[in-house]
Protein backbone atom coordinates (compact mmCIF):
# COMPACT_ATOMS: atom_id res chain seq x y z
CA UNK A 1 0.00 0.00 0.00
CA UNK A 2 1.42 3.38 -1.01
CA UNK A 3 2.06 5.90 1.71
CA UNK A 4 0.75 9.43 1.54
CA UNK A 5 3.43 12.07 1.82
CA UNK A 6 2.56 15.39 3.39
CA UNK A 7 4.59 18.40 4.32
CA UNK A 8 3.79 20.18 7.55
CA UNK A 9 2.08 23.51 6.84
CA UNK A 10 3.84 26.77 7.58
CA UNK A 11 1.92 29.66 9.12
CA UNK A 12 3.28 33.20 8.99
CA UNK A 13 1.66 36.23 10.59
CA UNK A 14 2.75 39.81 10.19
CA UNK A 15 3.73 41.53 13.42
CA UNK A 16 3.42 44.92 11.69
CA UNK A 17 -0.08 44.27 10.31
CA UNK A 18 -1.59 41.45 12.44
CA UNK A 19 -4.53 41.02 10.05
CA UNK A 20 -2.22 39.50 7.42
CA UNK A 21 -1.77 35.74 7.67
CA UNK A 22 -0.08 33.36 5.25
CA UNK A 23 -0.24 29.58 4.99
CA UNK A 24 2.11 27.54 2.82
CA UNK A 25 1.41 23.85 2.50
CA UNK A 26 1.91 20.74 0.41
CA UNK A 27 -0.56 17.85 0.38
CA UNK A 28 -1.26 14.68 -1.53
CA UNK A 29 -4.57 13.65 0.05
CA UNK A 30 -8.02 15.11 0.59
CA UNK A 31 -7.63 17.40 3.57
CA UNK A 32 -10.49 19.94 3.71
CA UNK A 33 -14.18 19.59 4.41
CA UNK A 34 -16.51 22.40 3.23
CA UNK A 35 -15.83 25.50 5.30
CA UNK A 36 -15.75 29.29 5.24
CA UNK A 37 -13.30 32.01 6.17
CA UNK A 38 -14.36 35.15 8.00
CA UNK A 39 -11.95 37.33 5.99
CA UNK A 40 -11.01 37.79 2.35
CA UNK A 41 -8.80 34.85 1.30
CA UNK A 42 -6.47 34.56 -1.69
CA UNK A 43 -5.30 31.11 -2.76
CA UNK A 44 -2.30 30.55 -4.99
CA UNK A 45 -1.49 27.23 -6.69
CA UNK A 46 2.26 26.62 -6.95
CA UNK A 47 2.40 22.99 -8.03
CA UNK A 48 0.04 20.17 -8.96
CA UNK A 49 -3.69 20.25 -9.64
CA UNK A 50 -6.65 20.55 -7.31
CA UNK A 51 -10.42 20.87 -7.37
CA UNK A 52 -12.35 23.81 -5.95
CA UNK A 53 -15.89 22.99 -4.83
CA UNK A 54 -18.56 25.40 -3.69
CA UNK A 55 -18.97 27.33 -6.94
CA UNK A 56 -22.44 27.61 -8.42
CA UNK A 57 -21.17 26.07 -11.66
CA UNK A 58 -19.89 22.94 -9.90
CA UNK A 59 -16.33 21.77 -9.24
CA UNK A 60 -13.56 23.83 -10.87
CA UNK A 61 -10.15 22.39 -11.77
CA UNK A 62 -7.18 24.48 -10.63
CA UNK A 63 -3.67 24.39 -12.08
CA UNK A 64 -0.28 25.93 -11.23
CA UNK A 65 -0.37 29.70 -11.54
CA UNK A 66 -4.08 30.00 -10.69
CA UNK A 67 -5.13 32.55 -8.08
CA UNK A 68 -8.42 31.99 -6.26
CA UNK A 69 -10.30 34.88 -4.62
CA UNK A 70 -12.71 33.74 -1.88
CA UNK A 71 -14.91 36.37 -0.19
CA UNK A 72 -15.72 36.09 3.51
CA UNK A 73 -18.48 33.63 4.33
CA UNK A 74 -18.38 31.66 1.07
CA UNK A 75 -18.63 27.89 1.62
CA UNK A 76 -15.93 26.06 -0.33
CA UNK A 77 -13.29 23.37 -0.19
CA UNK A 78 -10.18 22.77 -2.24
CA UNK A 79 -8.39 19.43 -2.33
CA UNK A 80 -5.66 17.84 -4.45
CA UNK A 81 -6.77 16.17 -7.65
CA UNK A 82 -3.97 13.61 -7.93
CA UNK A 83 -0.44 13.62 -6.62
CA UNK A 84 1.51 16.41 -4.99
CA UNK A 85 -0.33 19.72 -4.52
CA UNK A 86 1.53 22.78 -3.26
CA UNK A 87 -0.36 25.96 -2.49
CA UNK A 88 -0.41 29.18 -0.49
CA UNK A 89 -3.35 30.94 1.18
CA UNK A 90 -3.32 34.56 2.24
CA UNK A 91 -5.94 35.96 4.63
CA UNK A 92 -6.63 39.71 4.75
CA UNK A 93 -8.92 41.16 7.39
CA UNK A 94 -11.41 43.43 5.61
CA UNK A 95 -11.31 45.78 8.59
CA UNK A 96 -7.70 46.58 7.73
CA UNK A 97 -8.09 48.08 4.28
CA UNK A 98 -11.63 48.20 2.99
CA UNK A 99 -10.61 50.00 -0.19
CA UNK A 100 -7.93 47.41 -0.93
CA UNK A 101 -10.08 44.37 -0.25
CA UNK A 102 -12.92 45.84 -2.31
CA UNK A 103 -10.53 46.33 -5.22
CA UNK A 104 -9.45 42.70 -4.97
CA UNK A 105 -12.77 40.99 -4.28
CA UNK A 106 -14.83 43.28 -6.49
CA UNK A 107 -18.50 42.53 -6.93
CA UNK A 108 -18.22 39.19 -8.72
CA UNK A 109 -17.73 36.92 -5.71
CA UNK A 110 -15.39 33.98 -6.09
CA UNK A 111 -12.94 34.32 -8.98
CA UNK A 112 -10.23 32.15 -10.44
CA UNK A 113 -7.64 34.32 -12.19
CA UNK A 114 -5.07 32.98 -14.64
CA UNK A 115 -2.77 35.97 -14.77
CA UNK A 116 1.04 35.69 -14.43
CA UNK A 117 1.16 39.27 -13.16
CA UNK A 118 -1.32 38.61 -10.33
CA UNK A 119 0.41 35.34 -9.46
CA UNK A 120 3.80 37.06 -9.32
CA UNK A 121 2.61 39.98 -7.22
CA UNK A 122 0.73 37.77 -4.76
CA UNK A 123 3.94 35.79 -4.40
CA UNK A 124 5.71 39.07 -3.57
CA UNK A 125 3.06 39.84 -0.92
CA UNK A 126 3.45 36.38 0.59
CA UNK A 127 7.24 36.63 0.64
CA UNK A 128 6.93 39.97 2.46
CA UNK A 129 4.58 38.45 5.05
CA UNK A 130 6.87 35.45 5.57
CA UNK A 131 9.86 37.76 6.02
CA UNK A 132 7.82 39.96 8.43
CA UNK A 133 8.56 43.13 6.47
CA UNK A 134 7.67 46.59 7.86
CA UNK A 135 4.12 47.85 7.53
CA UNK A 136 4.96 50.39 4.82
CA UNK A 137 6.47 47.69 2.60
CA UNK A 138 3.56 45.33 3.16
CA UNK A 139 1.02 48.02 2.33
CA UNK A 140 2.93 48.95 -0.82
CA UNK A 141 2.98 45.33 -2.01
CA UNK A 142 -0.73 44.86 -1.22
CA UNK A 143 -1.73 48.02 -3.06
CA UNK A 144 0.29 46.92 -6.07
CA UNK A 145 -1.60 43.64 -5.90
CA UNK A 146 -4.89 45.53 -6.09
CA UNK A 147 -3.65 47.29 -9.24
CA UNK A 148 -2.70 43.93 -10.76
CA UNK A 149 -6.18 42.57 -10.05
CA UNK A 150 -7.69 45.53 -11.89
CA UNK A 151 -5.40 45.00 -14.86
CA UNK A 152 -6.21 41.27 -14.95
CA UNK A 153 -9.64 42.07 -16.38
CA UNK A 154 -7.86 42.68 -19.69
CA UNK A 155 -5.97 39.40 -19.51
CA UNK A 156 -7.07 35.80 -19.94
CA UNK A 157 -8.99 34.92 -16.79
CA UNK A 158 -11.77 32.72 -15.55
CA UNK A 159 -14.54 34.03 -13.33
CA UNK A 160 -16.30 31.45 -11.15
CA UNK A 161 -19.79 32.63 -10.17
CA UNK A 162 -20.76 32.43 -6.54
CA UNK A 163 -24.29 32.36 -5.10
CA UNK A 164 -26.96 34.51 -6.76
CA UNK A 165 -27.63 37.94 -5.31
CA UNK A 166 -29.84 37.62 -2.20
CA UNK A 167 -33.54 38.19 -2.75
CA UNK A 168 -35.90 39.83 -0.28
CA UNK A 169 -37.19 36.37 0.64
CA UNK A 170 -33.66 35.12 1.26
CA UNK A 171 -32.93 38.12 3.48
CA UNK A 172 -36.15 37.58 5.43
CA UNK A 173 -35.26 33.92 5.97
CA UNK A 174 -31.76 34.87 7.13
CA UNK A 175 -33.24 37.28 9.68
CA UNK A 176 -35.70 34.64 10.87
CA UNK A 177 -32.84 32.19 11.45
CA UNK A 178 -30.73 34.57 13.52
CA UNK A 179 -31.88 33.11 16.89
CA UNK A 180 -30.96 29.65 15.61
CA UNK A 181 -27.51 30.69 14.39
CA UNK A 182 -26.86 32.60 17.60
CA UNK A 183 -27.66 29.55 19.70
CA UNK A 184 -25.63 27.25 17.46
CA UNK A 185 -22.68 29.59 17.82
CA UNK A 186 -22.82 30.41 21.53
CA UNK A 187 -24.56 27.49 23.29
CA UNK A 188 -21.92 25.44 25.13
CA UNK A 189 -23.97 22.30 24.58
CA UNK A 190 -25.02 21.02 21.17
CA UNK A 191 -28.63 22.15 20.74
CA UNK A 192 -31.09 19.54 19.45
CA UNK A 193 -32.30 20.26 15.92
CA UNK A 194 -35.91 19.81 17.03
CA UNK A 195 -35.46 22.48 19.73
CA UNK A 196 -33.92 24.87 17.21
CA UNK A 197 -36.77 24.26 14.77
CA UNK A 198 -39.34 25.00 17.46
CA UNK A 199 -37.50 28.21 18.27
CA UNK A 200 -38.40 29.67 14.85
CA UNK A 201 -41.62 27.78 14.12
CA UNK A 202 -40.27 25.32 11.54
CA UNK A 203 -40.24 21.57 11.30
CA UNK A 204 -36.95 19.71 11.72
CA UNK A 205 -36.52 19.20 7.98
CA UNK A 206 -37.64 22.72 7.11
CA UNK A 207 -34.98 24.07 9.47
CA UNK A 208 -32.20 21.95 7.99
CA UNK A 209 -33.14 23.08 4.47
CA UNK A 210 -33.45 26.72 5.55
CA UNK A 211 -30.06 26.83 7.29
CA UNK A 212 -28.38 25.25 4.29
CA UNK A 213 -30.13 27.68 1.96
CA UNK A 214 -28.92 30.68 3.96
CA UNK A 215 -25.43 29.53 4.99
CA UNK A 216 -24.51 26.75 2.57
CA UNK A 217 -24.03 24.34 5.48
CA UNK A 218 -26.21 22.11 7.64
CA UNK A 219 -26.86 23.32 11.21
CA UNK A 220 -24.25 20.94 12.68
CA UNK A 221 -21.65 21.80 10.03
CA UNK A 222 -22.32 25.54 10.48
CA UNK A 223 -21.81 25.21 14.23
CA UNK A 224 -18.51 23.38 13.78
CA UNK A 225 -17.30 25.90 11.22
CA UNK A 226 -18.22 28.87 13.45
CA UNK A 227 -16.42 27.34 16.43
CA UNK A 228 -13.27 26.71 14.39
CA UNK A 229 -13.25 30.29 13.10
CA UNK A 230 -13.40 31.46 16.72
CA UNK A 231 -10.73 28.94 17.70
CA UNK A 232 -8.39 30.38 15.09
CA UNK A 233 -8.96 33.88 16.44
CA UNK A 234 -8.31 32.73 20.01
CA UNK A 235 -5.16 30.81 19.11
CA UNK A 236 -3.80 33.75 17.12
CA UNK A 237 -4.32 35.96 20.16
CA UNK A 238 -2.24 33.59 22.30
CA UNK A 239 -4.89 31.48 24.03
CA UNK A 240 -3.76 28.03 25.11
CA UNK A 241 -5.09 25.05 23.15
CA UNK A 242 -6.71 23.43 26.19
CA UNK A 243 -8.42 26.69 27.20
CA UNK A 244 -9.64 27.24 23.66
CA UNK A 245 -11.16 23.77 23.44
CA UNK A 246 -12.85 24.15 26.82
CA UNK A 247 -14.22 27.65 26.24
CA UNK A 248 -15.72 26.62 22.88
CA UNK A 249 -17.53 23.64 24.36
CA UNK A 250 -15.60 20.75 22.84
CA UNK A 251 -15.93 17.55 24.84
CA UNK A 252 -12.15 17.16 25.12
CA UNK A 253 -8.91 18.14 23.37
CA UNK A 254 -9.04 15.06 21.16
CA UNK A 255 -12.45 16.11 19.80
CA UNK A 256 -11.20 19.66 19.27
CA UNK A 257 -8.11 18.34 17.50
CA UNK A 258 -10.16 16.21 15.06
CA UNK A 259 -12.62 18.97 14.14
CA UNK A 260 -9.88 21.61 13.85
CA UNK A 261 -7.79 19.42 11.55
CA UNK A 262 -10.80 18.66 9.34
CA UNK A 263 -11.37 22.39 8.75
CA UNK A 264 -7.82 23.75 8.78
CA UNK A 265 -5.80 20.72 7.55
CA UNK A 266 -3.40 21.35 10.41
CA UNK A 267 -3.36 20.57 14.10
CA UNK A 268 -4.14 23.29 16.64
CA UNK A 269 -0.53 23.00 17.80
CA UNK A 270 0.87 23.60 14.31
CA UNK A 271 -1.44 26.60 13.86
CA UNK A 272 -0.81 27.99 17.33
CA UNK A 273 2.95 27.51 17.23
Amino acid sequence: MATTRTTAPEFHRSTAIPSLELRRSCRENTCYRPHTHDVLSLGLIDEGTSVLTGALTGPVSLAPGDVVVIPPGHVHSCNPDAGRWQYQMTHLDAVWADDLTLAISGSTGVRVLRSPAVYGQLTNVNDAIAADRPAAELERECRQLAVMFGNAEREESVTVPTMPAPTDGHQALAERLQPVLHRLRYDDTTPAVDDLAELVGLSRYQLIRAVKQVTGLSPVAWRQNARILEARRMLRSGAAIADTASRLGFTDQSHFHRVFQAHVAATPGAYWG
